[in-house]
C-alpha cells in the first residue's frame, strides 16, 4: 500500500469521524434520532466548518505518516488543533447571521464526542500500519551512509510499511548493521531473495558499473520483484535527495526544465497575487514594527542584504533589522546570536522579518516558495567545497521553502549546508503547485506555533 493510499484512507476516516460526531452530538443532545429537517439544518453548514477542520490538521501535520503514532507530540498537535478548529467554528456560526443555528453548547458536546472518536480512530488505524497492513520486504544492495541513514528511518516509522530484510555487500567488514543482517556473499542473492520474501531490490551501486550484479539481477526478473534506486526510494522516504548517489547525469535526467514553463507562468501569477494580498494586509503595521526597532536600538528600520538570485543574478534582499548595529562584524547567523534583538528574536520567530520580502518578490527577483537566498560570497565559497552547489541556483529563491519546514535548523556549517542542498535539489526536481502549497500552509503553521528558525 502506497503512502498517498494511506493519506486518502486516513483522510476519509477522518471525514467519516466528523460526520458520526455531528449525528452523535444531536442525538444526545435533543435525546432522540433527529429528524431529517434538525439534519439537514446542521448539515450544509457544519460541512463548511468540517472543510476548515481538515485544513487545520493538515497545516498542524495530523496527514504526515512521519507523526502517524501515538506519543505526546500527536496528542499535543490535535489538542491545540481542536482547539482552534473549535473556536474558529463559534466564531463563523456567530458571525453569519444567515445560519439559522448558533451552536453554543452543541459545539461544547461536538468537540469532547470528536476527541474521542477521533481519538480511538487515529489510534485503531496507527494500529493497523504497524501490525496488521502487510510490509513489503526490502533487500537492498550496497552499503554506504545513505543506506545507513534510511535504515535508521524506517526502523523509527513501522507504520510506513517497510521491513529492510537483508543487504549484501561484498566488502563490508560488519555483520549486522542496526538489527538488519548483512551478507558478503552477493552471488547468493536470488536464493536470498526466495527466501526471505523480497518484493523491492534497492541497489545502491550502480548495476552498469558491474557485470557480475547486473547479470545477478537479470536472473531474478522472473520472480516479478520491483527494481529501485537507491536515490529514488531514499528521496521519497526522506525528502532529501542523497548527494553521494547522483552526478551530471542525474541532473540530466531529472530536471527538464523545458517542461516546467507552464508551472513557473502559474508559479509567478499566485506570486503576485499573495504578495499584494500580504501587503495590504501587513502594511498598516509597519510603522509600528519599525518605531519599536527603532526604540530598540540604533540603527535602520531596515536591513538590505546582498544576496544571488536565480542564474547567478545579484539583487539586495529586504527585511526588517533584527540584529544591533553595535560591534556587528556582519558574519553569519548562528544559533542564539548575542546581536539579536529581544524584538528582533521574536520577528525571526514569527518570520514577520520576512514580511518585507514582498518586495522582493513582487519584483520578480524571488519567489514564495523556494531555496533560502545566500550570499555571494558564501556561494563562491560553497560552490568549490561542494559537488552541485550552484545547481540550486536554477530556480528564483524562496521567502520560504522545503528546507526550511524540514523541522531542522541548518546553521552555515559545511555538515548543514549539505543537508540544505539535498533539500533544496528535492524541491527543484519535485517542485509543482501542489508541493507550493503544501509549503506555503506548513508554513503558516510555523508562523503560527512560533517555531521559525
Amino acid at each position: 500500500m502506497n503512502n498517498n493510499l494511506k493519506k486518502f484512507i486516513l483522510l476519509i476516516g477522518d471525514i467519516f469521524v466528523l460526520y458520526l460526531s455531528l449525528y452523535l452530538t444531536l442525538l444526545l443532545r435533543y435525546g432522540s434520532q433527529p429528524t431529517e429537517m434538525l439534519w439537514q439544518a446542521h448539515f450544509w453548514p457544519f460541512t463548511i466548518v468540517f472543510l476548515a477542520w481538515i485544513l487545520i490538521f493538515y497545516i498542524a501535520k495530523l496527514y504526515d505518516l512521519n507523526l502517524a503514532v501515538n506519543n505526546a507530540r500527536f496528542f499535543q498537535l490535535t489538542g491545540r488543533s481542536l482547539i482552534i478548529a473549535g473556536l474558529l467554528s463559534i466564531a463563523f456560526f456567530y458571525l453569519t447571521p444567515q445560519i439559522t443555528i448558533a451552536p453554543k453548547r452543541n459545539m461544547l458536546i461536538y468537540v469532547v464526542i470528536f476527541a474521542f472518536l477521533f481519538y480511538l480512530w487515529r489510534n485503531f488505524y496507527n494500529w493497523s500500519l504497524k501490525a496488521y497492513l502487510p510490509k513489503n520486504n526490502i533487500a537492498i544492495i550496497g552499503l554506504n551512509n545513505q543506506v545507513k541513514e534510511l535504515i535508521y528511518e524506517l526502523k523509527q516509522k513501522p507504520h510506513l510499511g517497510f521491513n529492510i530484510v537483508f543487504v549484501v555487500d561484498d566488502k563490508s567488514d560488519s555483520k549486522e548493521i542496526n538489527g538488519v543482517p548483512i551478507y558478503r556473499n552477493i552471488s547468493a542473492l536470488q536464493e536470498l531473495i526466495k527466501e526471505k520474501k523480497v518484493v523491492t531490490v534497492i541497489f545502491s551501486k550502480n548495476p552498469h558499473q558491474s557485470e557480475t550484479v547486473r547479470a545477478l539481477l537479470f536472473q531474478c526478473l522472473p520472480l516479478k520483484i520491483n527494481f529501485v534506486s537507491l536515490s529514488n526510494f531514499y528521496e521519497n522516504i526522506i525528502g532529501k535527495v542523497p548527494l553521494e548517489a547522483i552526478n551530471q547525469m542525474w541532473f540530466l535526467e531529472n530536471l527538464t526544465e523545458g517542461k516546467k514553463n507552464l508551472f513557473d507562468f502559474i508559479k509567478r501569477l499566485y506570486d503576485i497575487i499573495f504578495a499584494c494580498i500580504f501587503l495590504v494586509i501587513s502594511l498598516p503595521f509597519w510603522p509600528i514594527i519599525g518605531l519599536i526597532i527603532k526604540l530598540e536600538s540604533k540603527g535602520p528600520i531596515f536591513y538590505l542584504s546582498q544576496r544571488t538570485g536565480k542564474n547567478n543574478k545579484i539583487f539586495y534582499l529586504v527585511k526588517f533589522r533584527t540584529m544591533k548595529e553595535e560591534d556587528n562584524n556582519r558574519a553569519l547567523t548562528i544559533k542564539n546570536d548575542p546581536r539579536v534583538t529581544k524584538f528582533g528574536r521574536f520577528l525571526r520567530k514569527t518570520r514577520i522579518d520576512e514580511f518585507t520580502q514582498m518586495i522582493n518578490i513582487l519584483k520578480g527577483e524571488m519567489s514564495f516558495v523556494g531555496p533560502r537566498p545566500e550570499r555571494p560570497e558564501l556561494i563562491k565559497s560553497l560552490e568549490i567545497q561542494i559537488p552541485f552547489y550552484k545547481e540550486r541556483l536554477l530556480v528564483k529563491p524562496g521567502a520560504t521553502g522545503w528546507d526550511q519546514i524540514s523541522g531542522e535548523y541548518h546553521s552555515p556549517t559545511h555538515e548543514d549546508t549539505l543537508k540544505k542542498l539535498q533539500y533544496d535539489l528535492y524541491y527543484i526536481k519535485n517542485r509543482s503547485i501542489y508541493l507550493d502549497l503544501s509549503i506555503i500552509l506548513k508554513t503558516i503553521a510555523t508562523v503560527v506555533s512560533r517555531k521559525g528558525m
